[in-house]
This record gives C-alpha cells, sequence and structure tokens, in this order.
C-alpha cells in the first residue's frame, strides 16, 4: 500500500493539464473531390486541414464566409456537416534514401506492397525556386543514350527539356530510356505519371526493374483512377522528393512529368468546381503560374550550395499537333526547349519520330561534350537540308549529281538516328557512328544494312582499338580524328567484302 501511495505521489507531482484548443469547422458541401466549409476562420491558403474520418484536405479558396478545400483522399466518405479541424502545418512529404525504388502517392503512401517507407523526416511540397544568385551556368551533359537528341537537342543537368506530341508518338518512351541510361552515372530519377493507366504505370515500373533502374528510382504515381487533387498535387510531391537529393545529398536528379496536360486539367476541373473564372479553353488565369513554379524549381545550384541539380522532362500531349493550344505554348514559354514528336514519323518507323526543325535546346552546346560537338556540328544542318530536299524532289523533277549525293547522305542519316526503344546508346558509340556517318563511311552501305553496319562496326573498334572509345569517355574529346578516319576506311573494304558490296569504282562503271 504504502507503494502505490509512492506512485500516485511521484505521479501528482509530474501531472501537468494541458488544454488544447483545435479550430473545427463544418463540411457545408461536399462532391467532386472539393468541400466547402465554415467555420475555419483563421485557415491558411494550403494548409492541410482533418475531416472527422481521418481524411485529410487542403485549403485552397479563402472566402468571406467559407473556406473552399480540395479532398486528398475519398470524398465519398464525407457528409454534409461533418467536423473539420485545422493541423495549423502546409502540406508535406516523406523524403529520403528510403523512397527509392519504391512506388507511392502523391501523399507518401506506399503502393507496391512492400511494407511502410522509412524516413527521418518530410519535406514541405509547396518551396520557393532558387534564386539567381543561387544558380549556375549549365555545363555538364545529361546524356539520353538516344543519337538524336543528345546529338541535336543535348539537354544539360539542371535544364527544363520539354517533350510534346500527339499520344502515341513515344514521349513516355524517350523519357524511359533517359531514365534507362543514367544507370551508373549518380543521377537520382524521380518518374511522376499523372492520369495514367494503372496498368500502364504498373508495366513501366516493371520495365524499369527489369533494367535494375529502379535502384536509382523513385515513382510517383496518380493514375487516372484517383481523384483529381491527387493528380494536382503529384507533380509538387516529384519535385519534393528530388530536391532532398539536390540540396541536402548535393546530388544531380532528373524528373518526369508524365505529363503535364493531366494536371492541368486536373486544376481545370478543381478550379471550376470552386468557382474560379473560367478563361481561355476554360482553364483559370493562373494554370500558367501553376506550371511555372513547378519547373522553375529545376535548375543547377552554385557551388556554395553543393552544386547539385535538378532536370526536369515535363511531357505535354497536343490534339492533331496543335502546339499553338493554351498548355502547350505556356510550358514552351517556360522551358528550355523542346523535343517535338511527329504522328507521321512514327507511323513511317522513324523513331524516336523527333521533328528536327521544331525541336531546340536553347542551352544548346555549351552542355555538350567536345566529341559530341565535332561529329555532330553539322547534323542538324544536314538534316534540315535533307527534309527540305526531299519536298522538292518529290515534285518528279530530274536532281542533278550534288542534289542526289545530298538525298543519299540525308536517308543515311535518318537510318543511322533510327534507335529501339529501351537501348540508350553510351555517349562514345554515338560519336563513333555519327562520326562514320557524317564522314561519308555509310554513304555506299544500303539503307537496309545500316543498322548492320554499326553494330558491326562498334564492335570491332571495341575489339580491336579498344584504346579509341575508353580514351572519348574518359576526355569527353575526339582527339585522333585522323586515326579513327584510317580505321573508318579499314572497317568499311572489310564490311565490303564481307557482304559482298559493290566498289566506288564498280558503282562508276
Amino acid at each position: 500500500m504504502t507503494e502505490l501511495s509512492t506512485i500516485i505521489q511521484k505521479e501528482l507531482e509530474t501531472y501537468e493539464t494541458r488544454l488544447e484548443m483545435d479550430e473545427v469547422g463544418t463540411v457545408m458541401e461536399v462532391g467532386d473531390g472539393i468541400a466547402r466549409i465554415s467555420g475555419l476562420r483563421d485557415v491558411m491558403a494550403g494548409e492541410i486541414i482533418e475531416f472527422e474520418n481521418g481524411t485529410q484536405g487542403l485549403a485552397f479558396n479563402l472566402e468571406p464566409e467559407t473556406v473552399g478545400a480540395v479532398v486528398l483522399g475519398d470524398y465519398l466518405q464525407i457528409r454534409e456537416g461533418c467536423l473539420v479541424k485545422r493541423l495549423k502545418r502546409l502540406l508535406s512529404v516523406p523524403v529520403g534514401d528510403g523512397l527509392i525504388g519504391r512506388v507511392i502517392d502523391p501523399l507518401g503512401n506506399p503502393l507496391d506492397g512492400r511494407g511502410p517507407i522509412p524516413f527521418k523526416y518530410r519535406r514541405m511540397v509547396e518551396r520557393p525556386a532558387p534564386g539567381i544568385v543561387d544558380r549556375q551556368p549549365i555545363r555538364i551533359p545529361l546524356q539520353t543514350g538516344i543519337k538524336a537528341i543528345d546529338s541535336m537537342v543535348p539537354i544539360g543537368r539542371g535544364q527544363r527539356e520539354l517533350i510534346i506530341g500527339d499520344r502515341k508518338t513515344g514521349k513516355t518512351a524517350i523519357a524511359l530510356d533517359a531514365i534507362l541510361n543514367q544507370k551508373g552515372s549518380g543521377v537520382i530519377c524521380v518518374y511522376v505519371a499523372i492520369g495514367q493507366k494503372t496498368s500502364t504505370i504498373a508495366a513501366i515500373v516493371e520495365r524499369l526493374r527489369k533494367h535494375d533502374a529502379m535502384d536509382y528510382t523513385v515513382v510517383v504515381s496518380a493514375s487516372a483512377s484517383t481523384f483529381a487533387p491527387m493528380q494536382y498535387i503529384a507533380p509538387y510531391v516529384g519535385c519534393t522528393i528530388a530536391e532532398e537529393f539536390m540540396y541536402e545529398q548535393h546530388k544531380d536528379t532528373l524528373v518526369v512529368y508524365d505529363d503535364l496536360s493531366k494536371q492541368a486539367d486536373a486544376y481545370r476541373q478543381i478550379s471550376l468546381l470552386l468557382n474560379r473564372p473560367p478563361g481561355r479553353e476554360a482553364y483559370p488565369g493562373d494554370v500558367f503560374y501553376c506550371h511555372s513554379r513547378l519547373l522553375e524549381r529545376a535548375g543547377k545550384l552554385s557551388d556554395k550550395l553543393g552544386g547539385g541539380s535538378l532536370t526536369a522532362l515535363p511531357i505535354i500531349e497536343t490534339q492533331e499537333g496543335e502546339v499553338s493550344a493554351y498548355i502547350p505554348t505556356n510550358v514552351i514559354s517556360i522551358t528550355d526547349g523542346q523535343i517535338y514528336l511527329l504522328p507521321n514519323l512514327f507511323a513511317s518507323g522513324i523513331r524516336p519520330a523527333i521533328d528536327v526543325g521544331i525541336s531546340v535546346s536553347r542551352v544548346g552546346g555549351n552542355a555538350q561534350s567536345k566529341a559530341m560537338k565535332k561529329v555532330a556540328g553539322s547534323l542538324r544542318l544536314e538534316m534540315a537540308q535533307y527534309r527540305e530536299l526531299l519536298t522538292f524532289a518529290q515534285l518528279g523533277t530530274d536532281l542533278d549529281k550534288a542534289t542526289k549525293k545530298q538525298l543519299n547522305r540525308g536517308e543515311k542519316l535518318v537510318e543511322v538516328l533510327k534507335q529501339p526503344q529501351y537501348m540508350p546508346m553510351p555517349m562514345e558509340d554515338q560519336v563513333l557512328i555519327l562520326f562514320a556517318a557524317t564522314r561519308g563511311g555509310l554513304d555506299r552501305v544500303p539503307n537496309n544494312l545500316i543498322s548492320t553496319f554499326e553494330k558491326e562496326f562498334l564492335n570491332y573498334v571495341h575489339s580491336i582499338y579498344p584504346e579509341i572509345p575508353a580514351l572519348i569517355e574518359d576526355t569527353g574529346d575526339l582527339t585522333d580524328e585522323e586515326k579513327l578516319k584510317e580505321i573508318l576506311q579499314e572497317f568499311s573494304v572489310k564490311f565490303a567484302r564481307d557482304h559482298k558490296l559493290k566498289s566506288q569504282e564498280e558503282e562508276a562503271e
């Protein structure tokens, strides 16, 4: 009894009365992923609120008498008259190494059935972009492994490069190849799937696993079956996860937003339900800000901040090639260039179906290795001239010898730039085959043997002259062009003999 009284006495001495006050409101109306609430007088824009069933929401519209909130979960479980309380904190998401290799929803909950995600702390989803003083020029290339991009539309670490085109033109394929090519480079990748079918996202994750890309990738999934608010916040969550690696671990990161057209649609849906005035194409006027505050967070940090980078590859889907629509023009004006994919090129078997004329990188050669600059300097011009001459040649007029030669060279370049999906190519191999193509090494090779020539030429160089690709990889420069010309000539003779091709003299006869 004495022991019990001692314990009670100690408890009474240490007991503190805590009076907690919660600001509570009431749901007046709910539906389609939004709720109108009265009573939350001091709530802030962007603050997290909690409904009595545990579902969270985001304060979106602050009106004189009510608060318009988006429901981050199943709004069907919320009824009129439900109580809502302020949590007095902004939207945040778990971050850190524990997310690598995982598939999560926009709130950080695991979707891959592998148990809870270990994390030490959370990071605010809405954060300001780094200022001008906190950045440095983009000079380091981010290799995609795609010949047509790395040679003509180079992407640098910290750049924002838009991938734009109609449905089913290979936009996601380019982004996935870029992720696969980061294997062993130290770049952390975040793939944000917005408004896609769950089966499509599952296939993408499986493909990444098959190529061991999930070892350095985080997948944020907001599928078509999720509610509009989740699709709206998904890109910001993906960006926040990447920022943790950029700011705190000083790493280079790559974020793919697939795609921002779906996010814009989700934002339009939320805004119209909350009575925000519609503007052009029924989008609210601030949809530009919605995308700009996301994409401005990409960049290369200054050495003082650790020198990390965040490269953004936003994807936009066009309708019938209409790049002058509202959302495409918005995102084009925010980004540092665009890769435009054409349906007719895709249908004719030219993949990736990149339109060289309209595709551009505003960082350009600054983020390209010296070796690639040397072999690809004239490539873009030659391809543009070929497209013009091809249109002219279709008129059926007689062509002079020089025009025929240029058309032939263009055909070979088109064949060389074709590349199967999920087969990114190392930079040194790209340099070798583009050197062969731009120096005339393929001019007498039939189109159906171009891929064979490429494969055999690369094998020949790697097996007999391994120091050449090793030097290109180490230095990023092509120091001995004469030696490479000799190797090309040597191999061309061997290839012609092995495949019984006619010599230049026989063709002349």
